[in-house]
């Protein structure tokens, strides 16, 4: 037995010493192959993995951050130059104009973080990535925002004049008229080429509700998803550039001084039944709707019940506040030159300029012609606020009124068609998702 033992320790000890022999001779080969190493090598392959080095030498065939289709060799270097300079005015737009900053900071910082090259910031695998991924694909962030929506605003002066619903439901004219020209487009001319899905997620961009967009798009034209999201977030934080022009064109000076009487008073009741009514009629009528009209009265209603001040405060401010940066990011994320700087894109773009455009002036419209049927006074600048942008259209109807009129206050009863707006755009997109989906 102890000839065995001693025998095992010997076999066992003989093992340890070749095991180390060879280890220490790998190390010495990889410390040797290490030493060897050129400092100009490695200050070289520093070089090559900079930002610097992508820019000034594309590669042909290079794969985008997702790993799917090719990069041309512009959009490797001066596409990407473009649309730093495009996120730059963005921030230019926030800080120095203070036109939307919550949207258009967002939004900027993550094309910025797009076009920054190697990083792969927007892929899968990047953070702003992930959270396309997880809340623009899904439609998540289209659902909270519509929570928290819905808790901040007051449907009051809709309820304290309802005749002001039609000039939100005017103002959706915008939605169809550019689904017909999506398909017009896409008969007439070679480089853009939509189907009737994804001209009915483009068409969504006429109301200027980026939720509602994003929410359709996920639905009816995925591929296209990046691009209608940036559409229609860019022209709800332009409002106050796009709208006022059109404004003081269909409207003369007398029409813009018009004052309107005062909103009566709702009652609380009408207040809490008003969300209940709306999401019954939905889920009757429309139940495609259903997810963000569901949303937008559920966040209402816990506002006007007024029994969980906590549930409402952290809908209006944390949940809101932390959807809009995340939403941001994502929707910047496909500012990405070889995302947007191609044909369909940039017809999108077009398509949703003239869809904006055009809701606003059926708004005006319809607002000028019900002015002449009405008792009291309708200043026809409450009309363009029928679009969804919440509340940046109604400030924008508020502001152009004060212009011509100081002492004329508008806000009030610009929000009545531009909350209408935001319901008749949801019941928009269930229309479109019954219809194509």
């Amino acid at each position: 037995m102890k000839t065995l033992f001693f025998s095992l320790i010997l076999v066992f000890l003989c093992l340890f010493a070749f095991t180390n022999t060879s280890y220490s001779e790998e190390v010495k080969t990889s410390n040797e192959s290490y030493e060897k190493r050129d400092l100009g090598d490695l200050l070289k392959n520093l070089y090559k993995s900079t930002g610097v080095y992508e820019f000034s030498n594309p590669v042909e065939g290079k794969l985008d951050a997702n790993k799917k289709e090719e990069m041309s060799i512009f959009n490797q270097t001066w596409g990407r130059a473009i649309m730093i300079i495009i996120a730059f005015c963005l921030f230019y737009l926030a800080i120095a104009k203070n036109f939307e900053p919550l949207l258009l900071i967002p939004i900027g910082f993550g094309g910025l973080l797009a076009n920054i090259p190697i990083a792969e910031i927007a892929g899968p695998n990047g953070f702003v990535g992930i959270l396309y991924n997880m809340g623009v694909e899904t439609g998540l962030f289209p659902i909270l925002i519509f929570m928290g929506v819905g808790a901040m605003t007051d449907f009051g002066p809709l309820l304290a004049n309802p005749k002001t619903a039609l000039l939100g439901a005017a103002a959706q004219f915008g939605i169809f008229g550019t689904l017909v020209g999506a398909a017009y487009l896409t008969q007439n001319t070679d480089i853009i080429n939509f189907s009737l899905q994804d001209s009915a997620a483009i068409s969504i961009i006429g109301g200027a509700d980026g939720p509602t967009a994003i929410f359709i798009a996920s639905r009816l034209a995925p591929d296209l998803l990046g691009a209608i999201a940036v559409a229609a977030y860019s022209y709800m934080a332009l409002v106050p550039i796009i709208q006022p022009p059109i404004m003081r064109a269909l409207t003369t000076e007398k029409e813009r001084q018009i004052k309107m009487v005062q909103l009566r008073k709702v009652n609380k009741l009408e207040k809490i039944v008003f969300p209940i009514t709306v999401l019954f009629l939905c889920i009757l009528a429309l139940p495609d709707a259903t997810p963000l009209v569901g949303a937008l009265c559920f966040g209402n209603f816990i506002k006007e019940s007024g029994v969980v001040e906590r549930l409402s405060e952290t809908l209006q401010n944390s949940l809101i506040n932390i959807v809009t940066i995340f939403l941001g990011l994502a929707v910047g994320s496909k500012l990405a030159a070889d995302k947007f700087l191609v044909p369909e894109t940039l017809g999108i773009i077009f398509l949703g300029l003239a869809a904006f455009s055009v809701g606003t002036v059926a708004g005006l419209l319809m607002a000028k012609v019900m002015n002449k049927f009405s008792k009291d006074p309708i200043n026809p600048l409450i009309g363009s606020a029928g679009v969804s942008a919440v509340p940046m259209a109604a400030r924008v109807s508020n502001r152009v009124g004060a212009e011509a009129n100081p002492s004329n206050v508008l806000l009030m009863h610009a929000m009545g068609p531009n909350v209408a707006g935001v319901i008749g755009s949801a019941v928009a997109a269930g229309v479109l998702i019954s219809i194509f989906g």
